[in-house]
């Protein structure tokens, strides 16, 4: 998906007949989004799953008979860019709230604008945790929730041996410290911890540690797009085979990547095949909506998708925009989507079901297990 300049508004959907009141302008929702960068391979999914939560709002008549209206700006994927973006939305565009899958740079370099302007933030990317601000909220996934399945599922197939491979920023370091506390709370042992930058794609060096430090299983945290795509294939190509965890790839990655993620254990919130109403009826109406055009929904692009309807819970409950009684209101409201019911409420942070997975040689996931209403553990308890 190419963006000619750093901005592009998607205009929302507006009913025959006008069904709004008249003189309600919309309710804008700004989305600082990865469009260039490392993010870029999934961004454009986050784009359509807004597009769609959208779309089917307004069709049902808005919110208190509104319409909702996307602003997307592209962050680049890191703090330079997540600057001028979260300036922008906020302090021109005047976005009443903003709702983003971004990078843990980005988002770190929002933080500071969002307190500023005063605006609600539902942040919809998997992260490291403990991100604590009074106007953000989190629908997607800590280690806390996403770390335990993957290493107790290692461990019973006879792994003690780990080597640990990382991007160098707050969730490639915050990931992997969660996961070497983990491993050697359960009396495993981690032989190597190496890392590269988050734009960095030669992985040489440290494959070559991987295969002499004597590791029975390899476990990764890479900025989630093309660094997850680098790594695996220059892993495959070095013959590397041992058992291999990814804690930052998403399902639409994995397909990208076609054969070479065959076998890579994942842990996720979202998997397409999650067999209910719900997620059928939103994989339809992706499909529906989208056509040929539609790129994988994941587990950073759907969290982005019932987020949009958790704030026009919010929204509704406090009836107004106004930030204080919307930010109020979010711990409170819930949603059932692809996902299940997502409920905000622990700490700014929402219990979710988890999904330990395998990626087929087709890039679909077959779930070995699942875990319900995984807790967030103690992320924000001053707030």
């Amino acid at each position: 998906m190419k963006m000619p300049t750093l901005f592009a508004t998607v205009a929302s959907v507006m009913l025959a007949g006008s069904a709004y009141a008249a003189g309600d302008g919309p309710i804008r929702i700004g989305v600082p989004v990865g469009l260039s960068g490392a993010n870029s391979v999934v961004a454009p999914s986050v784009v359509q799953s807004a597009e769609l939560a959208v779309e089917e709002i307004n069709a049902a008549g808005g919110v208190l008979g509104r319409p909702l209206e996307l602003v997307i700006a592209d962050d680049a994927s890191g703090a330079a860019g997540a600057q001028k973006a979260f300036d922008s939305l906020v302090f021109q565009k005047e976005v009443d709230v903003l709702i983003s899958m971004e990078t843990s740079a980005a988002r770190n370099a929002g933080l500071p604008i969002v307190s500023r302007g005063q605006v609600p933030y539902i942040y919809t990317s998997f992260y490291e945790g403990r991100s604590c601000n009074p106007f953000l909220y989190v629908n997607a996934w800590v280690p806390e929730q996403q770390v335990p399945p993957i290493v107790d599922y290692m461990k019973g197939q006879g792994a003690s041996k780990y080597f640990l491979i990382g991007s160098d920023y707050a969730f490639g370091r915050g990931m992997l410290e969660f996961a070497r506390s983990y491993v050697e709370s359960t009396g495993g042992e981690v032989v190597g911890e190496e890392y590269l930058p988050m734009d960095g794609t030669d992985w040489t060096a440290i494959i070559s540690k991987l295969k002499a430090s004597g590791a029975e299983a390899l476990i990764t945290s890479t900025a989630g797009g093309a660094p997850n795509v680098t790594l695996t294939k220059q892993l495959r190509g070095a013959g590397v085979d041992l058992p291999y965890a990814n804690l930052a790839v998403d399902e639409g990655t994995a397909k990208s990547m076609g054969a070479d993620a065959a076998g890579i254990l994942i842990s996720a919130s979202y998997v397409t095949g999650i067999d209910s109403a719900e997620n059928a009826a939103f994989l339809k109406a992706m499909e529906a909506k989208f056509g040929a055009d539609l790129r994988t929904p994941n587990d950073l692009s759907v969290p982005q998708y019932e987020a949009v309807y958790l704030y026009k819970a919010a929204v509704e409950k406090a009836g107004t925009t106004d930030a204080k009684p919307v930010l109020d209101a979010l711990d409170e409201v819930s949603f059932t989507g692809p996902r299940g019911t997502i409920q905000m409420s622990k700490q700014h942070h929402a219990p979710l079901t988890m999904y330990l997975g395998q990626v087929q040689p087709d890039g679909s996931v077959t779930v070995v297990e699942s875990f319900k209403d995984v807790d967030p553990g103690e992320q924000c308890p001053k707030l």
